[in-house]
């Protein structure tokens, strides 16, 4: 077998495996995973929940607690289902965004103690990313698959 033919093998099999339904819901399970986890921690943890809210600064406290499971738990619920990913998705973009510039607001930090704030900033700008890749492909899917497209 030559090496060229080795590579298209290789190739067909990689792109089977990699558009495969299965690691495209793991691909969106994994996005949603620290949303699921933390809106499930709040909804058992409801006092907790609102101390968060409260330490960030936000009132009233317990309705912001209400809402930020319920963004968690239905955006990511959108997302899995395939039930207006996309809304789901640019719902859990706005949030993590919002969250992000309240909560890791590193550029007020001392240079010491800015490191991790500033990590954990840009890495929530990756999640933003994500959830926004996700509207824009279900998006096109969408327009794909409406007759006369």
């Amino acid at each position: 077998m030559s090496s060229e033919t080795m590579r298209e093998k290789l190739w067909a099999g990689g792109k089977r495996i990699i558009s495969s339904p299965v690691i495209f819901f793991v691909a969106l399970l994994g996005l949603c995973a620290a949303y699921l986890q933390g809106g499930i921690d709040k909804a058992l943890d409801f006092e907790g929940a609102v101390a968060e809210v409260r330490h960030f600064g936000v009132e009233p406290a317990a309705p912001m607690a209400v809402a930020t499971i319920v963004t968690e738990l239905c955006g990511s619920a959108l997302i899995l289902s395939g039930l207006l990913r996309w809304l789901g998705a640019l719902w859990l973009a706005g949030f993590t965004l919002l969250a992000t510039f309240l909560a890791n607001r590193f550029w007020e930090l001392e240079p010491a103690s800015r490191f991790m704030a500033e990590n954990q900033f840009f890495e929530h700008l990756g999640l933003v990313g994500g959830f926004l890749l996700v509207a824009w492909l279900d998006v096109r899917q969408a327009g794909r698959d409406t007759p006369g497209q």
